[in-house]
């Protein structure tokens, strides 16, 4: 999944990190347990790239985005909300 994340996300610039998590099971609904994380060299890219790939469908599923905070992205504290 990784390598398509990369290709895709691409497209609007260059993608420093992917990091792709998964919720133990029972925490999260079934269309939430996976978590893609994308980290873009520039903020104008993420904005391409949120704006086109949300409500798209990737990998069987609509595609949810969101912007994360940047510190507990690096701490990588993946669970909180969105």
């Amino acid at each position: 999944l990784q390598p398509e994340v990369v290709d895709e996300c691409g497209k609007y610039g260059e993608v420093v990190k992917v990091i792709i998590y998964e919720f133990p099971q029972g925490v999260m609904e079934e269309e939430e347990t996976v978590r893609i994380f994308v980290e873009f060299q520039r903020v104008e890219a993420a904005i391409k790239a949120l704006v086109d790939l949300n409500g798209r469908y990737f990998g069987g599923r609509t595609v949810r985005g969101a912007f994360y905070n940047l510190d507990k992205f690096r701490r990588l504290h993946l669970m909180d909300d969105i």
